[in-house]
């Protein structure tokens, strides 16, 4: 898509949708409903894989489509397609009405327009030649052989999106937003003796690709890389049992994300299926541990400048100095739960209907180096970041994987160890955290949050923090 598209009217002009008639189907499909909309998307994506110093892979889809909805109560009704005609249109409105069932009920009112910008509007796509981003994984490739005769392979990949959205409402208002994004990621393999270990890193967020080009960018990517896959090298078997965890800064909140944040999403909590299901106003965490799910910081990869029903994001607290005192709320939900809209309702694709997700969830800072929780252990373990894992939100209970790990022997850091997994359960390890660092650092990666069968991508943060107690998977005591 061209830069000088009017964002407002392409799905008029140049995709194929008659305005008059698609307003006309959605103000007969939401008569008598809660509330629904006309979602409409437009997305550009590619993505160039190397691998074995060649392009492994390379690929570029275009998709659109629409997603009409309906709300009455609970119950919604949901239809999408990619074809734009007027008789596709007409056949969407016929299958949404078909949760009417003779109540009426009051249209709530549209989100309040805004004027924020969080991001460029520059598609990364059309941002630099093909040639060029293939000669970019390509130095990454020969700089990373360069630095050390032990790498035996070097696999970078590059993606890029561009993202067009409109949201229809049955009074006429109209939303739109525009959302890039681009990501790089780099792999290395090294083998010493019998012994091959691998390190990655990735950078990914709402820029254009400049960024990414940049040689302070990519090269600092590909050196952390390195540097964990020649620490791997070194590493000895994890130790087992229960002791006091100190978690490093940035991607360990994927386990404040996985065993905290699913259970905060306000559907699990109507439903009743969350550990934190009516427990506002109760202490949930220690005391200092306050987290928050922000969608507005700039440019990060959880951000939206409004979300996926039109709501504007902004920050919503959820734990407070250890206090639970919000959910993540779309409109749906919020309604039925008497709580205001959030700006937390998403959706990976037009073919799907929103519900409560994060965007960027984040524990706030503390006071404390992470220098003093190290040295207030006599035998522990430092988990610095943290790979992913699995949580059931109905009981907390989690387990996650570490990705760089080291013993804590009589208050310094020590040994670098393989294969530590961190179990426990999330609001019980939340009431042991007595340490919250200084250093809060949103994780760079490209992380992306599964729930009902979509993807949606989010950013995750938090300072260094020392829990008492957790119980360490390994296989050494």
């Amino acid at each position: 898509m061209k830069q000088n598209v009017n964002p407002k009217t392409y799905f008029f002009d140049q995709a194929g949708l008659n305005k008059a008639v698609a307003l006309d189907v959605l103000k007969e499909s939401l008569k008598g409903m809660d509330d629904g909309e006309l979602y409409l998307e437009h997305t550009l994506l590619e993505g160039i894989a190397w691998q074995d110093g060649r392009v492994r892979s390379s690929s570029f889809n275009v998709a659109q489509g629409f997603g009409l909805r309906s709300v009455l109560g609970e119950t919604i009704g949901y239809a999408h397609s990619d074809d734009f005609s007027d008789t596709s249109m007409k056949r969407a409105g016929e299958t949404v009405r078909a949760i009417k069932n003779g109540q009426n009920a009051v249209m709530a009112a549209p989100p309040q327009l805004h004027s924020k910008n969080l991001y460029t509007d520059q598609n990364p796509i059309d941002s630099k030649e093909f040639k060029t981003k293939v000669d970019l994984l390509e130095d990454i490739d020969r700089y990373v052989r360069a630095q050390n005769p032990l790498v035996q392979q070097v696999s970078a990949s590059l993606r890029g999106s561009w993202r067009l959205v409109n949201i229809l409402r049955a009074d006429g208002q109209l939303v739109h937003d525009v959302r890039p994004m681009a990501s790089l990621n780099v792999h290395v393999s090294v083998e010493k003796g019998d012994r091959t270990e691998s390190g990655h890193k990735s950078l990914s967020a709402r820029i254009p690709y400049t960024t990414l080009f940049e040689s302070d960018t990519w090269e600092r990517l590909a050196d952390e890389a390195l540097r964990v896959a020649l620490l791997n090298l070194e590493t000895k078997p994890a130790p087992a049992g229960e002791m006091p965890v100190v978690l490093g800064s940035g991607t360990p909140a994927v386990l404040l994300h996985e065993a905290v944040g699913h259970g905060l999403e306000a559907d699990s909590n109507r439903n009743k299926i969350s550990i934190f299901s009516d427990r506002i106003g109760e202490n949930v965490a220690s005391k200092g541990v306050t987290v928050i799910d922000r969608g507005t910081y700039k440019d990060q990869r959880g951000s939206l400048s409004i979300d996926d029903e039109g709501t504007p994001t902004g920050s919503t607290t959820l734990i407070e100095d250890g206090k639970l005192v919000g959910y993540m709320q779309d409109r749906q939900n919020a309604r039925l739960m008497g709580m205001e809209p959030t700006g937390n309702g998403r959706r990976e694709s037009y073919a799907h209907a929103p519900m409560p997700r994060m965007t960027n969830t984040l524990m706030t800072n503390g006071s404390h180096q992470t220098e003093e929780m190290i040295s207030s252990v006599k035998k522990g373990l430092y988990a610095v970041s943290l790979s992913g894992g699995q949580v059931d939100i109905t009981s907390g209970k989690f387990v996650f994987s570490t990705s760089e790990a080291y013993l804590i022997e009589d208050g310094k850091v020590t040994a670098p160890v393989k294969d530590a997994t961190l179990i426990g359960n999330g609001p019980d390890v939340m009431t042991k955290i007595d340490m919250i660092g200084n250093n809060m650092e949103i994780a760079s990666g490209g992380f992306a949050c599964g729930k009902n069968g979509q993807s949606v991508p989010v950013g995750i943060g938090m300072p260094s923090a020392k829990v008492s107690s957790m119980t360490v998977g390994g296989t050494s005591t």
